[in-house]
Parts: C-alpha cells; sequence; structure tokens
C-alpha cells in the first residue's frame, strides 16, 4: 500500500508575501473560510490535522514553489514557514537556482 499524496504546485505563479502562499494553498488545500491564515494556524492544519478535510484526507502533504519572491532570499517569514513542514509527512519542495 502506498501513502496517499496531495501534491499543491505553486511552481509558475509568484509568492512574494504569506499573504499571497495562503491565497494560493486555500483552495487545493481546503482551507475553511476562518483558517486563521497565520503561521499557528497553517502549523496546526498539517500537524495537528483537523481543519481541512482535503489534507486530513491524504497521508502527505507536497507542496512545490519557485525560488523567488518570498522564497528567494533569507526572509524570516519564509525560514518559519519551511520549519513548519517536517520533511516527511508535510513537505515544501523550493525549485529554482541555489
Amino acid at each position: 500500500m502506498t501513502d496517499s499524496e496531495l501534491v499543491v504546485d505553486l511552481r509558475g505563479r509568484l509568492i512574494e508575501t504569506l499573504n499571497d502562499f495562503w491565497d494560493a494553498v486555500s483552495e487545493p488545500c481546503g482551507l475553511p473560510d476562518w483558517f486563521g491564515r497565520n503561521l499557528d494556524a497553517w502549523s496546526d492544519t498539517i500537524e495537528t490535522r483537523g481543519i481541512s478535510e482535503v489534507i486530513d484526507s491524504h497521508d502527505i502533504l507536497i507542496v512545490h514553489v519557485d525560488r523567488r519572491g518570498l522564497f528567494g532570499g533569507d526572509l524570516r517569514e519564509a525560514e518559519v514557514l519551511a520549519g513548519i513542514f517536517d520533511g516527511e509527512q508535510n513537505q515544501l519542495i523550493v525549485h529554482g537556482l541555489a
């Protein structure tokens, strides 16, 4: 049996702020209207589960982003966001030039 993966591919979409990230993941991740749109709420959603039926119905969440905008440098917000992903059950994959 293989694990069920939810793959959210945001490559090609410019994400400059956390609000852009929330906008980008809201629909494919099935985030409810009352989702807090902050790092604590995202942590609860992907680590604790019980917030998004879409995420909860998959064993693994994989989010692909481009190395630009929010993910293009040394922005603290991007580092904290990336740190929420555990690299196993929840994966953030940053594509592009190193």
